[in-house]
């Protein structure tokens, strides 16, 4: 009765194959994380923006984000009461926003346009970068 089956140098001829293919694919999955955290965030940035100008449409009054760049947060307020909607935290995403174009508070009117166009950019500490535009209509874009 004859056996057959894989010797142990060919188990590991293929483990070291493996290694070899998977040490070359590790810094390009890498990168692809950083640049998926950062797409991510800009994301989630960019739905805050977006609620904003619905909160202004559908209360019929002007709605500001606050950006606090030291405390790393994002705060939503209604103008007219002063109340704070929500805050957005980003301190725990490793990212930094840099001063948008147009000053740390973007303003949305009641009929969902806004005050300023700005740009706001993102980095992460490994250095990607992300831009988003709140266009003078209230159109929210991620470039």
């Amino acid at each position: 009765m004859r056996q057959e089956g894989k010797t142990l140098t060919e188990l590991l001829v293929v483990v070291g194959i493996v290694g070899i293919v998977a040490g070359m694919a590790l810094p390009n999955f890498m990168s692809l994380s950083a640049r998926t955290h950062v797409r991510c965030t800009a994301e989630e940035i960019a739905s805050e923006l977006r609620l904003a100008k619905q909160l202004a449409l559908t209360n019929r009054d002007r709605v500001r984000i606050l950006l606090d760049l030291d405390q790393r947060e994002l705060i939503t307020q209604f103008v007219r009461s002063g109340l704070t909607h929500h805050i957005y935290r980003y301190s725990d995403k490793n990212l930094v926003i840099d001063e948008p174009s147009a000053g740390l508070e973007i303003l949305f009117h009641p009929s969902g346009r806004s005050a300023t166009a700005t740009t706001i950019h993102l980095r992460s500490r490994d250095g990607q970068n992300q831009k988003l535009t709140v266009s003078i209509t209230g159109r929210v874009s991620i470039l």
